[in-house]
């Protein structure tokens, strides 16, 4: 799948306006959390070779989502509030949702500054090593899993 060409400038501009929008309502603790990233995005955007740099941009967008996820759910007004707060809300909820997909493509931009993957492929899938298994066709008799148990006695148990 081809990502399209969104330039990381685009990416912080959009995150900023939200973010500004989004402090209207939500006050200090969102502010510093969500400028703070934006801080370390511009890090990234002036050094356009580091991969600390967006390493550090992408982490803190993965953490942002879960604090804004807290900071909405905490400090939204559960009493009637003006239009202006529901817009300002609206937009730290736009901001929210167009995080998952920012990630996305900055995780596509350290990939080509040269960025390796934290994780392997099989990380949460089976090994690929399959010298434990044994062939269908095979003619070796299987071992017994569990013939060490009774040789322990009756309490000792498997877990």
């Amino acid at each position: 799948m081809e990502l399209p060409a969104v330039n990381l400038k685009v990416i912080l501009l959009v995150h900023w306006l939200l973010t500004v929008w989004g402090s209207i309502l939500f006050g200090a603790s969102y502010s510093w959390a969500n400028f703070t990233i934006l801080a370390l995005g511009v890090w990234a955007v002036a050094q356009r070779d580091s991969i600390d740099a967006i390493s550090m941009f992408l982490g803190g967008l993965l953490a942002t989502i879960f604090l804004d996820i807290i900071h909405i759910s905490i400090f939204y007004p559960r009493v009637a509030i003006s239009a202006t707060g529901h817009f300002s809300a609206g937009m730290a909820i736009l901001s929210l949702l167009l995080k998952p997909f920012s990630c996305y493509l900055v995780h596509h931009m350290y990939r080509e500054r040269g960025g390796e993957p934290h994780f392997r492929s099989d990380f949460l899938g089976p090994s690929q090593e399959r010298s434990a298994y044994q062939t269908i066709d095979s003619t070796e008799q299987p071992a017994e899993p569990f013939s060490g148990l009774e040789a322990r006695g009756p309490d000792a148990r498997g877990y």
